[in-house]
């Protein structure tokens, strides 16, 4: 299994997902054929053929080029959500914790409702790969999604369902967001190290035109404070009692950060 991200648009991704072994490929979140075409061609120039689109929402930054993909390179299938009715040209409807494959990489469905109610991440897992998941706008580098129709606790719930994924799993996520993502992970929490290494690595390559993605999961544990809500650190950075619950911290963090300004 190999990944290969996209940029897109002024800072989304898109990726391919490549099964070497049976020379098939899928692409995540196409938003404009004008950004993946020459990424497609060449990929298949090595002999692969693009043989679907999975989407992550419904939102016209991640799924505006799907029919043109469709069109230019072929494409038969096209997966979302099953409950999820606004997916362009949907073909093939994935239910929570359905499976099916892309040659040898079994792909997983999760429901993480809150950016959208129609929020699916792809775990992907394959032989003699680390595991990876696409997050879309759920779960960024060092943050998480709006919630435009979803509420603080399901989006908490989303979360700590991407967090529980095994340590060594790949995060790609659907933007590059992750600087700005971990200076307020740092004005929470600035005696945490982890965020402090982890900004300045960010930092590092983005000043030398790296992209950030993607991340460990292990690292956004340590890191992220949308999934750091039950450590003792956050409720006297976001100015709540001991008694807040998880979900109240969570949402105190998000509203936060929906008005936080980096220094």
């Amino acid at each position: 299994m190999r990944v290969l991200p996209i940029p897109c648009l002024s800072d989304n991704y898109a990726y391919l997902v490549v099964c070497d072994a049976t020379k098939t490929c899928s692409i995540v979140d196409p938003s404009t054929l004008a950004d993946t075409e020459s990424a497609i061609v060449a990929i298949m120039n090595e002999g692969l053929t693009l043989t679907e689109i999975w989407a992550t929402h419904h939102h016209g930054d991640h799924v505006g080029g799907v029919a043109d993909v469709m069109k230019r390179f072929d494409v038969r299938t096209v997966i979302g959500f099953a409950n999820e009715e606004r997916i362009p040209e949907m073909t093939t409807r994935l239910a929570d914790g359905e499976t099916r494959t892309l040659g040898t990489i079994a792909v997983r469905g999760m429901h993480v409702p809150g950016h959208t109610s129609g929020a699916l991440a792809y775990f992907c897992e394959a032989p003699g790969a680390l595991p990876c998941v696409f997050s879309g706008d759920t779960l960024f580098s060092a943050g998480c999604g709006r919630m435009f129709e979803g509420t603080p606790a399901q989006m908490h719930a989303s979360l700590m369902r991407l967090a529980a994924l095994p340590s060594e799993t790949r995060v790609y996520s659907g933007h590059e967001y992750t600087a700005s993502n971990l200076a307020f992970a740092q004005h929470l929490e600035p005696r945490n190290t982890d965020v402090t290494r982890a900004l300045a690595l960010a930092l590092d390559k983005r000043t030398n035109g790296h992209a950030t993605v993607p991340s460990k999961m292990a690292d956004e544990r340590a890191t992220n404070p949308f999934l750091r809500a039950a450590e003792p650190t956050m409720r006297p950075a976001l100015g709540l009692p001991a008694s807040a619950t998880d979900v109240e911290v969570f949402a105190a963090a998000r509203a936060m950060k929906d008005t936080f300004r980096a220094r």
